[in-house]
């Protein structure tokens, strides 16, 4: 495991260094928050033990800076710190800092909290299966490419633009925002339970065929909604429940499958519905050519109070210069899609 320690005393690295390193870990090494935060953008390291006292970036503004990124992983941050008293302790949680070790730093306790950020870091492995099941899902389409990496790419990027104009303040927050890019991947997921003669056809679907082809919201809602009786109180599965059942709805109730009407339809699937619907207009498929980004976008807006929620078009038309961004450097091809969980 790769850990970036972080401090501007040479002889508070060596100890630092020293004690990792004799237990196995690569150790990285910056001596301030912003030397850091550059090694965090080139290397693929998600632990920090930062110092509290630094120039030109210290360690709260360090944690500020990491939790306002949109990392594609978490990062755990231990906050080094000769500030023992409680109300300092909160301000650094504040911060975004995880855990805390008081220097001078003891080795054993240092290794105890290393190894339980471990722990809360395995928790990734749940988006690595949430990933992967997924894309056993989309493998039957051989057509959609990196479909699920853009589509989960666009909803963050729409949770995050609704999040800085305060659209939902009691519905967005950090966490919304993640989930809806855990779990969007899993929007389709019940495709698994359309046969391929449907699910493949190149041409229209016939009325029956789309009836058919509609189920998959149930199926993949019937699929989540198994596991959440197994694990009630797991919010992620419940954002990817109400995103397999409600990506198809219409803000004016003529969607599927229960024609669900504005603001009945569950907030992370009004947002993934604009992320599909456009990468669907602007990708190739077997049945249709792309379209230019100026005509989905356009597309898009005129859907406003029609098929999408307004409030996230308008978030759309801010920042949709960026899903073009997104589009380019995640287009189909035939190389093995980038992993960017």
């Amino acid at each position: 495991m790769d850990i970036l320690i972080v401090d501007d005393d040479d002889i508070s690295l060596d100890l630092l260094r020293y004690a990792l390193e004799a237990h196995n870990f690569r150790v990285w090494s910056a001596a301030n928050g912003a030397e850091a935060l550059r090694v965090l953008e080139s290397q693929n390291i998600n632990l920090v033990v930062t110092d509290w006292e630094m120039p030109i970036v210290n360690g709260l503004e360090f944690c500020r800076e990491v939790r306002r990124r949109q990392s594609d992983h978490y990062i755990y941050v231990i906050l080094l710190t000769s500030h023992g008293a409680r109300d300092e302790i909160v301000e650094g949680m504040a911060a975004g800092a995880d855990d805390f070790i008081v220097k001078p730093f003891n080795p054993p306790e240092l290794l105890a909290r290393i190894q339980a950020g471990r722990r809360v870091l395995a928790l990734e492995t749940r988006d690595l299966v949430i990933f992967a099941l997924a894309r056993l899902a989309e493998s039957r389409d051989t057509d959609t490419g990196q479909h699920l990496e853009r589509v989960r790419l666009y909803a963050r990027r729409l949770a995050e633009e609704l999040a800085a104009s305060s659209a939902f303040p009691e519905e967005i927050d950090a966490e919304f925002i993640r989930l809806v890019f855990q779990t969007s991947p899993l929007h389709d997921i019940g495709k698994v339970g359309i046969p391929d003669s449907v699910l493949l056809k190149p041409g229209k679907l016939t009325e029956e065929e789309f009836e058919v082809m509609k189920r998959h919201t149930i199926i993949g809602a019937e699929t989540l909604d198994a596991a959440l009786c197994q694990f009630p109180h797991a919010r992620f599965l419940q954002v990817a429940r109400d995103i397999a059942i409600g990506h198809h709805e219409k803000w004016n109730g003529f969607g599927y499958p229960y024609a669900l009407m504005g603001q009945q339809i569950p907030l992370a699937a009004r947002i993934v519905a604009i992320a599909d619907v456009y990468d669907a207009l602007t990708t190739r498929r077997v049945y249709k050519d792309a379209i230019p980004h100026d005509e989905a976008e356009a597309m898009i807006i005129a859907e406003a109070g029609e098929h999408f929620d307004p409030l996230i078009v308008a978030a759309f038309q801010r920042c949709s210069h960026e899903f073009v961004r997104i589009s380019q450097r995640y287009a189909n091809s035939h190389q093995p899609a980038v992993c960017t969980v």
